[in-house]
């Protein structure tokens, strides 16, 4: 298991769990406007946006924005239905990165811990009749905390330049 994990690491880690969930259809990843508003894709559909990054002596929070929806009739006569099974995808969500053994590949007793962390508290907001094609779903802001070490030996860097000037 790798012990200082990357923003790939990290993304596909969060992707997996979406995938894994058998409520989400489709998992997508990018900005806002990315996310395939045809009724092509399949949902209930998760889509992950990076925000940013926060960069600290031992540790790298990556702070994803998180959206799970639904396709809701165009009589809005399921759309309570979306709301609750959307925010309990979410919730779900939450709770994998918590507490999920998913995550946990690692051997305890060889003294090996879990690599990624979150906060306590998350605010889940939600959203109806959104976009072209009428969604309604929940977003969240998770910032997934890993280990970091700012190591300036492993820079791939040319050290013979004296780069003060």
């Amino acid at each position: 298991m790798i012990r200082f994990k990357t923003y790939n690491n990290t993304l596909e880690t969060l992707k997996c769990l979406g995938a894994q969930h058998k409520q989400i259809e489709t998992v997508t990843t990018g900005d806002l406007w990315e996310i395939d508003l045809d009724k092509a894709s399949l949902y209930p559909l998760m889509h992950v946006i990076i925000n940013n990054a926060d960069v600290a002596l031992s540790q790298q929070t990556f702070n994803f924005r998180v959206l799970i929806m639904d396709l809701v009739e165009p009589d809005l006569s399921n759309e309570d239905e979306v709301m609750s099974d959307t925010y309990q995808t979410m919730t779900d969500l939450i709770a994998l990165l918590k507490h999920g053994e998913i995550l946990y590949g690692y051997a305890a007793a060889a003294g090996e811990e879990q690599r990624y962390f979150v906060d306590n508290d998350f605010i889940i907001e939600p959203f109806t009749e959104r976009f072209t094609n009428n969604v309604s779903g929940w977003v969240c802001d998770i910032s997934i905390i890993v280990e970091s070490v700012l190591d300036s030996c492993d820079i791939p860097i040319d050290n013979s330049v004296i780069c003060i000037k």
